[in-house]
C-alpha cells in the first residue's frame, strides 16, 4: 500500500521555538520536497502574514513534478457566511490546489475555548469545507484535538467528522495536538473511525509523550493512508512526528508498505535532513535515527571488531540506504578493532606493533583531554606522525595575539605569525585583524600560506567549540578546542588542548589547515 507523505516544516514545523525559515528558504525547501517525492506540501497560512501570502504568489512559478502545494486555514467564523469569511477568501485567493482545514473535534475547545454552541460548530465545519469544494478546490480536513475529544465525548467527535465527509473532505486527518495519546490507543481509536466514514484518514502527531512516530505508524496499521508531519520532527512544543523517521520505518521495516514514490528519495534522506536543519539555522541532532551522524558510529572495540566482519551484526540497517555512512569512532575505549579500521585507507593495518603503539598515544592523549572521536581529522594526523610518514607543510617559528580595547569601542585584535614553509624554507611574517583572537590567527596564517597554498582559498572554519576539562583546576584548567572546518568536497574536524586557550585554537587549527593540504596532496588515501 502506498502512503502518502505530507509535510508541514514550512508551517507546522517553523513554529518551534527558535525556528524561522525565510521566503526564499520555503521556496528552496519546496523545491527539495518534491524532488525527494513528497506529495504534500503545506506552505503556510496564507491570512496570517505577509512572508506566507507571498509565498502561495511565487511557489506558482515552481515547476513541481509531484508534490501539491497546500495551503493552511481554519473554519470560518461564527455568525458569517463561508463566502464572506475573509479566511475562505484567503486560501481560494491563494490558488494552492488543496486546502487544509482545521477545525475542532473536543466539546471542550468548541465551548470554552472557540465560544460557540457544539451545533454552530458542525456547521461551521460543513459550511467551509463546501464552500472551498465549490471553488473546486481538493480539500483536506484536520479534526484538532481529535483523540482527547474522542476519549472525553466520542459520539460528539464523531460527528464532527461525519460532518467533514458530507460537506465533501477528500480526507479526515485525525490529529494528536496535545501529543499525550500512545499508540494502542491510536490504532483503538481510528479503527472505530473507520467503522464510521468511506473516505480516507490520515494522521497527524504531536511528540510531547516523544512517540509521535510510534504513533504514525500504528496509524498506518490502522488504515490511515496519510502521514502528516516535520522533516527532523521539528515543531512547537517537543515537535511533530518527524517524516525523515517514518519514511525509513515504513518503508524498510513494515511489510506491504512504499513512500516517496516507491522509495526513490529513500537514499536522499540524510542530505534531505542536514539540508533541512543548515535552512533553519539549527544543530545536527547526532543521535538522530537513520540520519544522524552517530546513528550508525561504533567505538567499542568489540561492536567495531564484530562489524568489520560482519556489517549488520551492529547495524539494523546498510547506512547507504537512507544516504548514510559507517563511521569507526577512536577513543581511551576503542580497542584494536578500531584502530585497524582507521588506519586501512593507510595501508597500515597489518603493522601490528603500529597497531599497538597508535592505540597507546590515542589513551596517553585522551587521558589528557584529547577527544578523537570528535576530531578525525586530527587522529589521520596522528596516525601519519606514528608512522614517520608526516613531512609538515609548515613549521611554526612564533605567533603573538593582542587585544586592544578602546573607550566605548569593540576590542581590537590583532595576530601576527612566522612560519617557515616546507621545501624552499621562505620565511613568512604576516599580521591578520579579526573579530577575535582565532579569527585573527587563522586570517594572518592564510595570509603566509595561500601564496604557496592557494587550495586553503576553497577552505572555511564552519564550527568552533571550546570545552573546560579539568574545571576543578579553575582558571588554570585545560581546555579543548575542536574546530570544524569544510571545503568544497569534505567537512572535517581537528582538536587542540592546553590550559592556554589561544595555543589550544593554534593546534586545532594547524591540523585543520595541514589537513587540507595533505588531503590535497592525495596524502591520506594511502
Amino acid at each position: 500500500m502506498y502512503v502518502q507523505l505530507y509535510d508541514t516544516t514550512l508551517r507546522d514545523g517553523s513554529q518551534g521555538e527558535g525556528v524561522n525559515f525565510s521566503l526564499q528558504d520555503k521556496l528552496l525547501i519546496t523545491k527539495k520536497l518534491d524532488e525527494m517525492g513528497f506529495d504534500y506540501i503545506e506552505g503556510g497560512y496564507p491570512l496570517s502574514n505577509e512572508k506566507d501570502f507571498e509565498y502561495f504568489q511565487q511557489v506558482q512559478s515552481l515547476s513541481l513534478k509531484h508534490a501539491k502545494v497546500c495551503a493552511f486555514g481554519m473554519t470560518r467564523r461564527r455568525g458569517v457566511e463561508a463566502k464572506d469569511d475573509t479566511g475562505m477568501q484567503a486560501l481560494t485567493s491563494s490558488k494552492a490546489p488543496v486546502c487544509t482545514v482545521v477545525g475542532k473535534t473536543s466539546d471542550l475547545h468548541v465551548t470554552e475555548v472557540l465560544r460557540v454552541d457544539l451545533e454552530e460548530n458542525i456547521a461551521m465545519i460543513r459550511d467551509s469545507l463546501s464552500y472551498l469544494k465549490s471553488e473546486g478546490r481538493e480539500v483536506l480536513y484536520d479534526a484538532e484535538h481529535f483523540f482527547d475529544g474522542f476519549i472525553a465525548n466520542p459520539e460528539y467527535a464523531l460527528s464532527t467528522v461525519r460532518a467533514a465527509q458530507e460537506a465533501g473532505a477528500d480526507m479526515v486527518v485525525c490529529c494528536d495536538t496535545n501529543g499525550g495519546t500512545l499508540p494502542e490507543q491510536i490504532a483503538e481509536i481510528l479503527a472505530q473511525v473507520q467503522k464510521e466514514l468511506s473516505i480516507p484518514l490520515g494522521i497527524h502527531c504531536h511528540n510531547d509523550c516523544d512517540v509521535a512516530v510510534a504513533n504514525s505508524l500504528a496509524g498506518v496499521d490502522a488504515g490511515a493512508k496519510q502521514v502528516q508531519g516535520t522533516i527532523n520532527g521539528i515543531g512547537e512544543r517537543c515537535g511533530n512526528a518527524d517524516l525523515v523517521s517514518v519514511a525509513a520505518n515504513l518503508s524498510l521495516k513494515k511489510e506491504g508498505y512504499e513512500v516517496l514514490t516507491a522509495g526513490a528519495g529513500l537514499t536522499h534522506l540524510t542530505e534531505l535532513s542536514r539540508y533541512v536543519y543548515e535552512m533553519a539555522n539549527m544543530n545536527f541532532r547526532v543521535n538522530q535515527a537513520f540520519v544522524g551522524r552517530s546513528a550508525f558510529a561504533h567505538k567499542g572495540g568489540m561492536h567495531v571488531h564484530a562489524v568489520n566482519r560482519i556489517a549488520h551484526s551492529y547495524e539494523h540497517i546498510n547506512p547507504e540506504t537512507v544516504g548514510n555512512e559507517r563511521r569507526i569512532l577512536v577513543s581511551e575505549l576503542s580497542g584494536r578493532s578500531n584502530i585497524v579500521a582507521l588506519t586501512t585507507k593507510f595501508k597500515l593495518d597489518s603493522d601490528k606493533e603500529l597497531m599497538g603503539t597508535i592505540l597507546e598515544q590515542v589513551q596517553e592523549l585522551e587521558s589528557q583531554g584529547y577527544q578523537f572521536e570528535a576530531a578525525e581529522a586530527s587522529f589521520d594526523l596522528l596516525v601519519k606522525k606514528l608512522a614517520k610518514t608526516y613531512e609538515p607543510k609548515f613549521q611554526r617559528i612564533h605567533y603573538r595575539v593582542n587585544v586592544e580595547t578602546a573607550r566605548q569601542e569593540n576590542p581590537l585584535t590583532e595576530a601576527t605569525v612566522k612560519v617557515k614553509i616546507a621545501g624552499g624554507g621562505e620565511v613568512r611574517h604576516e599580521v591578520g585583524e579579526g573579530d577575535g583572537p582565532v579569527n585573527a590567527l587563522d586570517t594572518a596564517l592564510r595570509k603566509a600560506l595561500i601564496p604557496y597554498y592557494p587550495g586553503l582559498e576553497e577552505m572555511t572554519l564552519v564550527d568552533y567549540k571550546v570545552r573546560v576539562i579539568n574545571s576543578a583546576e579553575g582558571t588554570a584548567a585545560s581546555v579543548r578546542v575542536v574546530i570544524e572546518s569544510k571545503d568544497d568536497q569534505d567537512v572535517w574536524s581537528t582538536i587542540g588542548v592546553s590550559e592556554n586557550i589561544i595555543e589550544a585554537s593554534w593546534l586545532a587549527l594547524v591540523d585543520a589547515i595541514e589537513y587540507k593540504l595533505f588531503k590535497d596532496d592525495g596524502e591520506l588515501q594511502g
